[in-house]
């Protein structure tokens, strides 16, 4: 009887997502980002920005009123301000569209001049306060269900704004089973894959929008700093990583993510050159002016893949901020890792992974880091290895 091992690993689930209100200020006095769209996302997420998470008293015209947690009183001009419509009775039907998905109930006071409505469940899903105190509408945060939300882009052609927001709330940070979380919030669309590679076509459909309409806001949210845009060729697909996630959620510093280091992290493929060009203009960087030395046991390996890859792994650590990857003096070794890693073995690098070791030291007797490689071969490579 075959002997199996089984590993059980406990499926986290994301019911809540948290929105703090400065973000939603800041998106709504951002106008040229486009809101208009049949979705209702980003008009759910401005009425929710509102609601009272205690009981207040609010004056409109002489008047007093009672606001209860979950509900918000305004103007109807106000109201049209805040979704960017035209006409108020623009404003009005999107309150009639989201009553009808069960999410608000609103009513008008003082003869249709002032509206005053209420988020369903929003006990269910926000903490409520007993006290009674006014509420600041541009500090602290709600929690916004991600099912709601999931309805609601798929409900209708998502805006720009839509887009945005649904980035935002399908960011994942640090989640070992997500990967790329680890190097930084990356957007991943719980598709139970755990992988955050998502295609123009999927984006398309889920937004209710063509590709040539995805990839056109992807890029402008991009140039916008909203987002990283990395796109892989072929039909590996697209990772996006958001900006200013980690200071708005945690109020940490953001992390720079580099191309290069998705690209590893993801295992997708690194095309390394046949050899390498004196002439390219890449060999007058700094990275590539430091002394490399390989290892005589890695005779298998031509020098010249050997050096691109060193090459890129300085890139990407200098990118994070090593900054003994910008100074001459630095050194940079190859050498085998282990036994597995000598020249009989890796003769066959077709047939398995190799790792190595590279250590970087300033001078000729001073290491201050090392690191560890694996190359892995390509599923191209391994059948090009068999056939052959």
């Amino acid at each position: 009887m075959s002997e199996y091992q089984l590993e059980i690993k406990q499926i986290v689930d994301y019911p809540r997502c948290r929105i703090y209100r400065h973000f939603i200020q800041n998106l709504m006095a951002d106008r040229s980002i486009r809101t208009g769209g049949g979705s209702g996302l980003f008009y759910y997420t401005v009425l929710c920005n509102y609601a009272n998470f205690r009981t207040s008293y609010l004056r409109i015209d002489g008047i007093g009123y009672t606001v209860y947690p979950g509900e918000w009183i305004c103007t109807v001009k106000e109201l049209t301000a805040w979704f960017r419509t035209r006409f108020q009775r623009q404003a009005v039907s999107i309150l009639d569209e989201l009553q009808k998905r069960h999410l608000i109930s609103y009513l008008f006071l003082d003869r249709g001049k002032v509206v005053k409505y209420k988020v369903r469940d929003w006990k269910k899903h926000n903490t409520v306060l007993d006290y009674n105190c006014p509420c600041q509408k541009d500090t602290g945060f709600f929690f916004m269900p991600t099912v709601v939300a999931t309805e609601l882009v798929s409900a209708g052609r998502c805006s720009e704004m839509d887009i945005l927001l649904d980035l935002w709330m399908s960011a994942v940070y640090n989640d070992s089973q997500v990967q790329g979380s680890e190097i930084g919030p990356v957007v991943y669309f719980r598709n139970g894959t755990g992988s955050p590679l998502a295609a123009y076509s999927e984006m398309a459909v889920r937004w209710g929008i063509s590709k040539a309409t995805t990839g056109r806001v992807l890029k402008k949210l991009a140039d916008m700093d909203y987002i990283s845009l990395m796109s892989f060729p072929g039909r590996t697909g697209s990772v996006i990583y958001l900006h200013s996630y980690l200071s708005t959620m945690f109020q940490i510093s953001d992390v720079l993510v580099d191309k290069e280091e998705v690209a590893m992290v993801l295992k997708i493929n690194l095309t390394l050159p046949d050899e390498m060009d004196e002439t390219d203009p890449q060999a007058d960087s700094a990275v590539t002016e430091h002394e490399i030395c390989v290892s005589e046991e890695l005779s298998s390996v031509s020098k010249s893949n050997m050096e691109a890859v060193i090459t890129k792994m300085a890139q990407i650590l200098d990118a994070q901020g090593i900054s003994c990857f910008r100074c001459p003096k630095s050194i940079y070794k190859l050498y085998p890792l282990s036994d597995a890693c000598r020249e009989a073995y890796i003769s066959h690098i077709q047939k398995g992974a190799v790792r190595f070791g590279m250590t970087v030291s300033c001078g000729e007797d001073k290491p201050v880091y090392t690191f560890e490689l694996t190359l892995s071969p390509t599923e191209k490579d391994r059948e090009g290895g068999a056939r052959a």
